[in-house]
């Protein structure tokens, strides 16, 4: 099915008020300097039903968007600045796009089929090629469906958000839409204080360089409800270890991927593999950081290279995935704020050098889950639906949360080839269901 979207009104949003002197020039901190060069993509889909059952109508919606994202800038001053190479933002009020369009369809048509090729064209930009220079920091897209209901596209650069910070700049533009600046909604972001305790280098690295945009890969999505997670936990728990249901689901993740680059080789053996998760180092620091500590407070932990004889074990796996994990602590962080930190950069370039140079499958998880997106309700309801976009590299998840129970869907990038063969895995399909 195809959709194009149509620009009806293209803005720029700048503060409500304009950024003091002294805060014109914002530091990335070396976590932002090594995060990679794309946008954070997040879409959030509202029925009509909804909108309706609150008397508002599309005109009233963009208004009232814009007039709390003008105010929620004043706080999240970088967000409507401009990059400058890899060290600072310029905090000069450039404002944000803000871009409003019609789309030809309803939004069930949406919902029903979640892999339609065309979702880019509710985003104001390609997350994965943008138009950085342009676009600036942040992009926003208000989608109006055929039926009413409305898409809210928001590209957020990863120069200076992750999706815990993505999560928290929604929260304040909910809070600041609904009136609620006044109590406790409304958290004001710890912005400078990343830059302090990892204070930027002299480094130029890009951990994608060579891995963005691979011919020949897809994605799909397969969703594991609340009942199918509880099961797949049971299976794979004994009296020392109980698997979390990211843990669960991305073990089995990684055993089918394992299957399927076997099966779609012809090999007898299974590839050597390793896996990485990104990991929210707010809560592993010596002292624990708020949710509201914005920028990439986050970490790539990688496993050591795992090779297989025989079977894959997948109680191994998820034991594998705790333990890659786990190594990301108080003293992994200490590493970083300290002259040690270019072993953890040599670490992530050899990473990227076995996946992208030496063709060693390395599975990329990233989970979402936390997050509290369905929250956001700006006024006329909560979201009917949550998602993004995959990540066009080959062996990437994403992990996102359901609207209804603790529910995981997972948003899985592979090779052609190699999907072909997962998709029909028995194992995986025990637990999961996908949109064909």
């Amino acid at each position: 099915m195809a959709m194009k979207a149509e620009i009806v009104s293209r803005d720029t949003i700048k503060p409500s008020s304009p950024t003091p002197d002294h805060l014109r020039h914002f530091k990335l901190s070396l976590l932002d300097q090594l995060a990679p060069p794309f946008y954070v993509p997040i879409l959030l889909f509202y029925s009509a039903s909804d909108a309706t059952a609150f008397g508002t109508e599309f005109k009233t919606i963009s208004n009232r968007l814009k007039a709390s994202l003008s105010d929620v800038l004043t706080l999240y001053y970088p967000f409507c600045g401009r990059l400058r190479g890899n060290s600072t933002v310029e905090c000069s009020d450039e404002g944000v796009l803000y871009t409003e369009s019609k789309v030809p369809m309803e939004l069930s048509n949406i919902l029903e089929s979640p892999h339609l090729q065309e979702i880019n064209e509710l985003f104001p930009c390609d997350p994965y090629k943008p138009e950085r220079e342009t676009l600036g920091n942040m992009a926003v897209q208000l989608n109006q469906f055929r039926c009413g209901g409305v898409a809210l596209g928001v590209c957020f650069s990863h120069k200076i958000a992750d999706a815990s910070t993505a999560a928290s700049f929604l929260n304040a533009w909910v809070a600041t839409s609904r009136g609620q600046e006044g109590n406790n909604e409304l958290v004001p972001p710890r912005m400078e204080d990343a830059a302090l305790l990892f204070p930027q280098r002299n480094i130029q690295m890009d951990v994608t360089r060579g891995m963005v945009g691979h011919k020949n890969i897809v994605t799909k999505r397969f969703v594991f409800n609340e009942t199918n997670i509880y099961r797949l936990r049971q299976k794979l728990g004994c009296f020392n270890f109980n698997p979390t249901r990211v843990e669960a689901v991305t073990a089995l993740i990684w055993k089918s991927s394992l299957e399927a680059a076997k099966a779609s080789s012809g090999d007898r053996k299974f590839p050597a593999s390793m896996i990485s998760h990104a990991v929210n180092i707010r809560s592993r620091m010596a002292s624990t950081l708020s949710k509201h500590w914005i920028g990439n407070l986050w970490q790539q932990a990688v496993s050591p290279l795992v090779e297989v004889e025989g079977e894959v074990e997948l109680r191994n796996l998820a034991e594998r995935v705790r333990e890659t994990v786990r190594k990301v602590d108080g003293n992994y962080v200490s590493k970083l704020q300290s002259d040690e930190f270019f072993k953890v950069i040599e670490s992530l370039k050899e990473t990227r050098i076995m996946a992208s140079e030496k063709g060693i499958p390395c599975y990329s998880f990233s989970s979402w889950i936390r997050f509290g997106f369905y929250e956001a309700d700006f006024g006329w309801g909560k979201p009917t639906y949550v998602r993004t976009v995959g990540v066009p590299i080959k062996n990437v998840v994403i992990l996102m949360g359901t609207k209804i129970g603790d529910g995981i869907e997972a948003w899985v990038t592979l090779t052609t080839c190699d999907m072909l063969q997962f998709e029909q895995n028995p194992e995986l399909l025990e637990f999961a269901s996908f949109d064909s």
